[in-house]
This record gives C-alpha cells, sequence and structure tokens, in this order.
C-alpha cells in the first residue's frame, strides 16, 4: 500500500493541485507522489521526466500541462476558506483523519465544516434504509442512547431515514456526530436537512466532503462517499437495511477494511431487515443485541471502569501448524494467505487445507482479498 511521503512545507499548494487534476483519483495520486517524491517534485518533472514513470507517464503530460491553471484553482480554494466557511485539509494535515491516512482508495482532500474532532478517540458508524420504520427509528434513537456512556463520535451520511435520525439523537444527546456528505460542502443533499447540518455545525458536529465548492453532484458520489464512512467508523452498525442499497454496500466495505460490523436482526418478512439478517447470515456482521458487543469487540470502557487487558487465547493443544497459525493471527492480526506461507513457512496447498479447516470450526475468519483473523 502506497503511502505519501512527508511533504515539504510549499508542497501543499501543489499537493491540492495534483489532487484536483481530472482523472486523478486517490490512487494514482498516491502513486504519482510515491514515484516524485511529492507534489511539487512532480510539477517540477520534464516532459521526458514524466514519460518514463511506469506504466502510467504518458497520462500525466496532459496534467503537468495545466499545472498553472489547476495551481489556480488551489491557491483560489485555499484563499476563499474563511469566506466560504469551510476548511480544506489535506493528507499533510494534522486534523485530517488518521483512520483515512493509511488506505490507498481514501481522498487526499477533503473539505469541512464544523468543529468535531475528526480524530475522535471513539466512533461509531451508524447507516441504513432510506426508508426506516417506526421501528428502525426507534432502534437508532436507543441505540444513541445506550452509548452515550462511552461517548463515541456518531459517523453517518445525512441521508433520509436512519442517517438523519442517529445524527439527529447524536445531536440531541450531546454526542459529537460527523455527516460525510455525497454533495459538495457547499451543497446540502437533501435540502430538507439544511437544519439539521447548521444544528449540526453549531454543536461541536462535522460535515465533511471530498467534493469542494464549485464541484458537480453527481450521483456516483454517494456510493463513493460510503467508504468514507466505512474508513471513519470504528464499528459500523446496520439497523434496517433492504436486500440492496447504500447501507449494504457501506457494511461490505466495512467488511473489508476490517472493521467490527454489526446489524441489527428483524423480522424475517420484514422487506427492511432483509439486508441485516443477510450480512448475519454471511458472517460479515455479528448480532447487535446492546451496547456491550460494540465496547467488547472495540475493548471499550466506560469513564471510571478499568476494563481489564484482553485474555490470550491458549493454542497449546493444536499440532504445530495449527499452533502457529493461531498464534501468528493472535498476535498480528489479520493476515495475507501469502503472507502467512511465507512467515510460517508451511506450504500454500497445506496451509489453505489448515485454514479451511479451522474456518470451519468458527475459529477464525476469511476475509476480502485471501486474509484470515482470529474470532473470539
Amino acid at each position: 500500500m502506497n503511502s505519501i511521503p512527508d511533504p515539504i512545507p510549499e508542497d501543499k499548494q501543489h499537493f491540492i493541485a495534483l489532487a484536483l487534476a481530472p482523472k486523478v483519483g486517490p490512487v494514482l495520486f498516491k502513486a504519482i507522489v510515491t514515484y516524485a517524491g511529492s507534489a511539487l517534485a512532480f510539477f517540477s518533472f520534464t516532459q521526458a521526466q514524466i514519460a518514463k514513470i511506469p506504466r502510467i507517464g504518458r497520462r500525466l503530460l496532459e496534467i503537468r500541462q495545466q499545472r498553472e491553471s489547476l495551481l489556480s484553482q488551489a491557491a483560489s480554494l485555499l484563499a476563499n476558506q474563511a469566506k466560504d466557511g469551510y476548511r480544506l485539509l489535506t493528507a499533510l494535515d494534522e486534523a485530517f483523519p488518521k483512520r483515512l491516512k493509511n488506505n490507498a482508495d481514501a481522498p487526499v482532500l477533503l473539505f469541512t465544516k464544523g468543529t468535531a474532532d475528526l480524530n475522535a478517540p471513539r466512533t461509531v458508524g451508524i447507516v441504513g434504509t432510506r426508508s426506516a420504520t417506526p421501528y428502525g427509528k426507534a432502534i437508532t434513537k436507543k441505540i444513541c442512547e445506550d452509548l452515550l456512556p462511552y461517548q463515541p463520535s456518531i459517523v453517518s451520511g445525512l441521508a433520509y431515514g436512519i442517517d438523519i435520525e442517529a445524527h439527529r439523537a447524536a445531536l440531541n444527546l450531546g454526542l459529537p456526530t460527523i455527516a460525510v456528505l455525497g454533495s459538495p460542502i457547499h451543497l446540502i443533499y437533501p435540502a430538507a436537512h439544511q437544519g439539521t447540518a447548521a444544528q449540526l455545525v453549531q454543536e461541536n458536529g462535522a460535515l465533511l466532503s471530498e467534493y469542494g465548492p464549485g464541484s458537480r453532484m453527481l450521483p456516483g458520489n454517494f456510493p463513493a462517499r460510503n467508504r468514507i464512512i466505512a474508513l471513519l467508523s470504528d464499528a459500523l452498525l446496520v439497523v434496517e437495511a433492504a436486500e440492496k442499497g447504500g447501507a449494504l454496500i457501506t457494511a461490505e466495505l466495512a467488511f473489508g477494511y476490517q472493521k467490527e460490523v454489526f446489524a441489527v436482526p428483524g423480522n424475517l418478512q420484514a422487506t427492511f431487515s432483509e439486508g441485516c439478517n443477510q450480512l448475519i447470515r454471511k458472517m460479515k456482521a455479528a448480532i447487535y443485541t446492546g451496547p456491550e458487543d460494540l465496547a467488547e469487540a472495540l475493548h471499550w470502557s466506560k469513564p471510571g471502569e478499568e476494563r481489564k487487558p484482553k485474555p490470550l487465547q491458549d493454542f497449546s493443544n493444536r499440532e504445530e501448524e495449527e499452533f502457529k497459525i493461531l498464534t501468528h493471527l493472535q498476535t498480528k492480526g489479520a493476515a495475507e494467505l501469502d503472507q502467512l506461507a511465507h512467515v510460517l513457512q508451511i506450504p500454500l496447498g497445506r496451509l489453505s487445507s489448515k485454514l479451511l479447516s479451522l474456518e470451519f470450526e468458527g475459529i477464525i475468519q476469511s476475509l476480502p482479498g485471501k486474509k484470515y483473523k482470529l474470532l473470539g
């Protein structure tokens, strides 16, 4: 996974300019900066140097030719922050969410309004259907009330249904809440939630968007913002969800990012329980029965409550190769199949067989990307 090198001070404007370049998404951005050393260095490259960048050189010649225009846009965004009431954060800034920094697909620019700490010690994402039932709304409010002793920031997407209920419940309880927008930072969508958005900004909340003033609002922005919700959340809780929809996309992403995912089980005959029940059935979400589920999974304690360190599991009774696999996963966390084979010196075929057997026993869980993690 590419990481962004420490910048030189004058690099910020060039960093923003490169991030604004057409067709430069987060993955390509990080590849360019890793190769060049900084955005400033990239814009100083000659055309001949750019052409030599492996696999992507020719595609970047046009970006280099737009240098002055892109730098002008970057300067304008920086200069207009106070006037337009937003703050522009780059991955170079201390206030940029650390939970986003080490993910290849995470944005490198964020526009924000409000005062909530984007690096809060504890965060819980709450998502669900836009067509929330009275039961779903009541459960969302109850979840926030039950989480109050743990003082997490509540993360959601300001959409109709479960999202807006989560934000409003957090505001009523005095919990910080972060709304990740699929719209540009200056445009609240849906418009019916402008009042809640304004209250959120004024009361220790924050609006967050990867789309700046003047950006177009495109349908694809909304599924894309789901990855930010997933990455910002230490645990993601799905309250109600149909068989398909944004909430399920967010849950799948969170599962892939190795976040703790919970789902509220529902009536087998209810449309908006299908998604939650499906996540539980596929073992991509644990059943949510109360705040203790999150506290145990995330090893949280209430203020004034001392929580003992999580005891290590004893695998001494397992045969040698299983012992090596399980103790490695317990020590290192999730690991990829190839990495396990290399570190543990177990042939790939035999390792795959052992992992499958342990998964059938319910001791480990397979994750996307041929990764495995220890359960319990």
